[in-house]
């Protein structure tokens, strides 16, 4: 199984989370239940507890393991002193306004992306969205620190940029539309 985009993940996390929340529902309902019956429960009825619990445990740390490598940026963070990007931009921000080194910043699809986000004053976010408001992904940008997000694009099309932080109430208007352009899904068979 592997994801492509936070969308597909975000999906896929949505199934599996609600049919987990579902069974320590249950797992809460049935110790309720037998809390309020009035036969006292017979001590055979602590091991079902105990291997409910433990299957609880087991499905979610082995939900985290099973996904852990299908998440396709979680590599890359991982190994990214080994990653040599495609692409640098570097980006300044100060009085609330980003200052891009183009216009528009041209990507190819498939491409590794460096974006390398100073800030001169206060701190920002630095978030990249799609054109329905959902975020590819987010970094926080500090004064006076590396602020840097190593990207690759699995999907084409136009993006935003836009501040995730809180600074103040001008940084609500902090968003560059379609600063990012990525092209080319038809050469590797992208989704656009």
């Amino acid at each position: 199984m592997s994801f492509d985009t936070s969308v597909e993940l975000l999906r896929f996390h949505n199934v599996a989370y609600t049919i987990y929340a579902i069974i320590i529902i249950s797992v809460v309902a049935w110790f309720g239940y037998n809390l309020t019956r009035p036969e006292k429960a017979k001590p055979i009825v602590r091991i079902p507890f105990y291997g409910y619990i433990a299957f609880l445990v087991a499905g979610g740390v082995g939900h985290h393991i099973f996904t852990y490598n299908t998440i396709p940026w979680v590599s890359e963070d991982i190994m990214r002193h080994e990653i040599k990007p495609d692409k640098t931009f570097d980006i300044e921000v100060a009085d609330h306004k980003f200052k891009l080194p183009q216009e528009k910043m041209n990507i190819h699809y498939g491409d590794k992306v460096y974006f390398n986000v100073k800030s001169h004053d206060l701190v920002y976010g630095f978030g990249l969205f799609r054109q329905d408001g959902t975020m590819i992904s987010q970094m926080q940008v500090n004064p006076g620190s590396r602020n840097d997000l190593l990207w690759t694009f699995n999907e084409c099309g136009e993006f935003d940029i836009m501040s995730t932080e809180y600074s103040g109430p001008e940084g609500n208007n902090m968003k560059v539309k379609k600063a990012v352009i990525v092209t080319g899904c038809d050469d590797k068979g992208g989704k656009s």
